[in-house]
C-alpha cells in the first residue's frame, strides 16, 4: 500500500482544509475567469503517470501551478454566469463523510442508513416546498423523492416513465399495435425556452419532441399548447408527455402550470416540471404560488445544488406514483435480490449512488429553515438592486421580468454592440456573465450567484459595466 501512517493521513486532511478555508476566503483575489487557451494544461504536466511515489507537498505545489490558472471561480462575488452552483461548509463537510463511508447504495442492503435518509430528506424538502401528500413516501405513501444527479437525468427518467407507462396503456385498448408503431406515433412537448437536455431526452428516448412557442413572457400558455395537440391528434399522432418549465435557463420565466396541468390530465399525458434553478426559492412563501399547478404533475424535479446551499451533485426529484417510475425501470438479478426490495436502483440509470442525502441532512440541520430562506430572500434584494440600477441609466433596457436572482438586460441598440460589450466584459476577467437569445435580441444574463455575495460586489460589477460601456460608445463607429 501507500506508505501513509495515520498521524500523516490526519495532517494532511487538516492541511486540505486549511486550504480550502483559504482558496474560498480569499478567492476574490484571483481573477474570476481564466486566461489559458485550450490545451495548456498538457505541456505542464508529465505525459504518463509516475513510476514510484510522489511527494504530497509536490502535488500541492501543482494544484496552484496546473490546476489553478485553468479554474473558472464560481464562488467567487464577481461570478454572475449561468445560474448559481451552491456550496456551503455543511455540505463540503458532509461530502468528506460520505467519501469516507464510501458506500455504494445501490440497494436497501447496501448500505441501509443510505437508502432511507435519502427517502426522508426528500420528504424533509417537499414539507419545506409544501408540496401535496401525494408526492411523499411518509411511511404509506405511493409517491416518493430521490436524489438524482442532474436535472437532465430527472427529465430523461420521467419520459422514459411515461413512455413505458403510455405504451402499456394504449396496448391495453389497441392489442393490435406493435410497440414499435405506438413508439414511432408517440408525441412529447416542451417550451421553446426550455434547456436543450430536455430535447436531448427525448432523443435518447427514442420519440418526436414538439416545442411549444411562448407569450410576450416567455412562458407557455393552454391556448397554444392545446391547439398543438388538438392538431396532432388529427394528424393520428399520440400525445403523452409534457416538460413545462418554471424558471427557464435563458429569462427565468414560468409555464402556466395551473391552465397546463388539467389539460395534461385530460389528455392524460405526464405532467413534468423542471424548476432546476427557481425550485429552491419556493421553500419561502412569498414564492409558493410560483409553483401552483403541481398538484397536477407527476413529476417534480429542481436543484438543491444550484440555490439551496448543498454542493453538486444533488437535483430532487419526486413522484407521485412511484410504481409509475419502478416499473419502467425493474430488473431483478439473484446478486441484487434481498427482501426489502424498493430502494433507489430503479429510480435512476446508474445503479451506483453515493450517499448524498448527507448533504442534505448537514445543511438541513445548521441553517434550518429560517436559514435557508434568508439566504434566498437575500439573493432576490440583490438582484432587484442590480435592476434598479440598470432601470436608472436610460442607455440600457431590462428584456424580461425580473423575479427571482436573474437580470436580462442589454445597451439599448444592436446585438452586435452588446456582442462588443460582452467581449469586452469577458477579457477584463474582473466579472464574469454568459449572454441569451431572447426575442432574436442578443441579451446580458446578470445571475446572483456566490455564497458571500453583497450589495458592494453588485454595485462594483454595475461601474465595471458602465465604465466599458462608456469605452465602448467612444469609439467612433458607435
Amino acid at each position: 500500500g501507500v506508505p501513509v501512517c495515520k498521524y500523516q493521513e490526519e495532517r494532511r486532511g487538516k492541511e486540505m482544509v486549511d486550504l480550502v478555508a483559504d482558496y474560498l476566503e480569499n478567492i476574490e483575489d484571483r481573477p474570476v475567469y481564466p486566461d489559458v487557451e485550450p490545451g495548456y494544461l498538457r505541456s505542464l504536466i508529465p505525459t504518463e503517470a509516475p513510476q514510484d511515489p510522489e511527494n504530497y507537498e509536490d502535488i500541492i505545489k501543482d494544484v496552484e501551478r496546473v490546476i489553478m490558472p485553468g479554474i473558472t471561480h464560481w464562488h467567487s462575488p464577481n461570478f454572475f454566469a449561468y445560474f448559481p452552483t451552491a456550496s456551503s461548509y455543511p455540505a463540503m463537510l458532509a461530502d468528506m463523510l460520505c467519501g469516507a463511508i464510501g458506500c455504494i447504495g445501490f440497494s436497501w442492503a447496501a448500505s441501509p442508513a443510505c437508502t432511507e435518509l435519502e427517502t426522508v430528506m426528500l420528504d424533509w424538502l417537499g414539507k419545506m416546498l409544501q408540496l401535496p401528500e401525494c408526492f411523499l413516501a411518509g411511511t404509506h405513501g405511493q409517491g416518493g423523492g430521490v436524489i438524482q444527479g442532474t436535472a437532465s437525468e430527472a427529465t430523461l427518467m420521467s419520459l422514459l416513465a411515461a413512455r413505458c407507462k403510455a405504451v402499456r396503456r394504449i396496448q391495453a385498448t389497441n392489442s393490435d399495435m406493435s410497440e414499435m408503431e405506438i413508439l414511432s406515433k408517440l408525441v412529447a412537448y416542451t417550451s421553446d425556452q426550455a434547456h436543450s437536455s430536455v430535447e436531448r431526452a427525448a432523443l435518447i428516448g427514442g420519440v418526436k419532441m414538439k416545442k411549444v412557442p411562448t407569450d410576450e413572457h416567455y412562458a407557455v400558455r393552454k391556448d397554444m399548447f392545446m391547439k398543438m395537440v388538438e392538431e396532432d391528434k388529427a394528424d393520428g399522432l399520440l400525445p403523452f408527455y409534457f416538460c413545462a418549465t418554471l424558471g427557464t435557463t435563458p429569462s427565468c420565466a414560468f409555464d402556466k402550470t395551473e391552465e397546463l396541468g388539467p389539460l395534461c390530465n385530460e389528455e392524460n399525458m405526464w405532467m413534468h416540471i423542471d424548476a432546476a434553478y427557481a425550485g429552491s426559492a419556493f421553500i419561502c412563501p412569498e414564492f409558493r404560488p410560483l409553483l401552483n399547478g403541481v398538484e397536477f404533475a407527476d413529476s417534480f424535479n429542481f436543484n438543491p445544488h444550484k440555490w439551496l446551499l448543498i454542493n453538486f451533485d444533488c437535483s430532487a426529484m419526486w413522484v407521485k406514483k412511484r410504481a409509475d417510475l419502478i416499473g419502467a425501470f425493474k430488473m431483478d438479478p439473484l446478486y441484487l435480490k434481498h427482501e426489502n426490495q424498493e430502494s433507489g436502483d430503479h429510480w435512476q440509470i446508474p445503479l451506483g449512488r453515493r450517499f448524498r442525502s448527507l448533504k442534505m441532512w448537514f445543511v438541513f440541520r445548521m441553517y434550518g429553515l429560517n436559514g435557508l430562506q434568508a439566504y434566498i430572500r437575500k439573493h432576490v434584494v440583490l438582484a432587484k438592486e442590480f435592476e434598479s440600477l440598470v432601470r436608472a441609466d436610460k442607455r440600457f433596457e431590462i428584456c424580461a421580468d425580473v423575479v427571482l436572482g436573474l437580470v436580462c438586460f442589454r445597451l439599448k441598440g444592436s446585438n452586435e454592440l452588446n456582442q462588443n460589450l460582452l467581449k469586452r466584459i469577458t477579457q477584463c476577467r474582473e466579472i464574469h456573465l454568459v449572454p441569451c437569445q431572447l426575442s432574436g435580441r442578443f441579451v446580458l444574463r446578470f445571475a446572483i450567484c456566490a455564497r458571500k455575495i453583497e450589495s458592494h460586489h453588485v454595485q462594483k460589477a454595475w461601474q465595471h459595466i458602465t465604465q466599458l460601456t462608456f469605452e465602448l460608445l467612444q469609439e467612433p463607429e458607435h
